[in-house]
């Protein structure tokens, strides 16, 4: 064959593979968009619509028979700047996301550090502390009533003992929310200690080595080397608390019900109470708005700036 028909041979040949080429990436396209499918559909129908959705409702005013009420503009958010139980229940949300959160933060650190050193009753110990996280919410709650059940319940019984007096710790308004913050760091501690745990036990035993033969503390070590290999863990586990401090309403309801005199209502219960209590759909679906938002908000911050701040070098 002459170096010409060969030329010419190769030319056809090229455009057919450019083809096949292309039909398989097309077929891989679609293959990976149907792998995807399941859950790109979950994800649209229960949260991205819902969103939408609620985002439309809070525009209109509420209606009934489950017809979508008349057009409201941003009156339901004009009501929520002006409502002052709102604005309580934010500070108290506020005060309460800043007690939980380094507190579970750092108690699931203390314990994760703890059980993953060779110890006696090992096992035990990460049972115990990781068993209220699997109890219900409902019931967690539930136990702690009695514990601050005035005259009858264990704090009372303590308080007694040592000549104290009785004390309603869920009916003062000084200590309805410190109960309440208390009763949430018991519960995710133990949640938060096996992330804690799992990033603790993936890092190169090695460098415990060459920091006891370095001469280095226990403290010297956990500060240089374990916290920033943590940090990634950390962040993860901070956003897990940020969103946890926004969404309680099982412990309120249960404990206080928001009392005595709102001094223990979180941004949840009260739009539970909007929503539900006094059927106000349309307000309700505002404070939804503005709660998604923020969380949003401190989420993408978190991930996009704080993420690249975490990773150790």
């Amino acid at each position: 064959m002459s170096a010409t028909a060969t030329d010419n041979a190769r030319g056809g040949l090229r455009p057919a593979a450019g083809a096949l080429a292309a039909a398989a990436a097309r077929r891989e396209a679609v293959h990976a968009w149907l792998l995807l499918l399941p859950a790109l559909v979950l994800l649209l129908s229960f949260t991205h619509w819902p969103t939408l959705s609620t985002f439309w409702d809070s525009l209109h005013a509420t209606g009934r028979g489950g017809q979508t009420g008349a057009w409201a503009g941003l009156e339901n958010y004009a009501v929520m700047v002006d409502d002052p139980v709102f604005w309580q229940a934010v500070r108290n949300n506020l005060w309460f996301a800043a007690a939980t959160i380094p507190l579970s933060m750092g108690l699931a650190l203390l314990m994760a550090l703890w059980v993953n050193e060779k110890l006696a009753g090992r096992a035990f110990l990460r049972m115990a502390y990781f068993t209220p996280t699997v109890l219900p919410m409902i019931a967690v709650a539930n136990i702690w009533l009695f514990f601050y059940t005035p005259q009858y319940g264990l704090l009372e019984q303590i308080r007694g003992a040592v000549g104290l007096g009785a004390h309603n710790w869920l009916g003062d308004p000084s200590t309805a929310l410190a109960c309440v913050t208390l009763v949430a760091v018991w519960k995710e501690a133990g949640f938060f200690m096996i992330f804690y745990l799992a990033a603790l036990q993936t890092l190169n035993p090695s460098l415990k080595e060459a920091a006891a033969i370095e001469g280095a503390s226990r403290w010297y070590f956990f500060r240089r080397v374990q916290w920033p290999l943590l940090m990634p863990t950390t962040l993860f586990v901070l956003v897990n608390a940020v969103i946890n401090a926004f969404r309680l309403v099982d412990h309120i309801f249960i404990l206080t019900r928001g009392g005595p005199d709102n001094a223990s209502t979180l941004l949840l219960y009260h739009l539970y109470e909007v929503g539900f209590k006094f059927w106000d759909t349309g307000y309700a679906a505002a404070i939804t708005v503005v709660l998604v938002v923020v969380l949003a908000g401190v989420a993408l911050l978190q991930f996009f700036v704080l993420d690249k701040k975490v990773h150790y070098q």
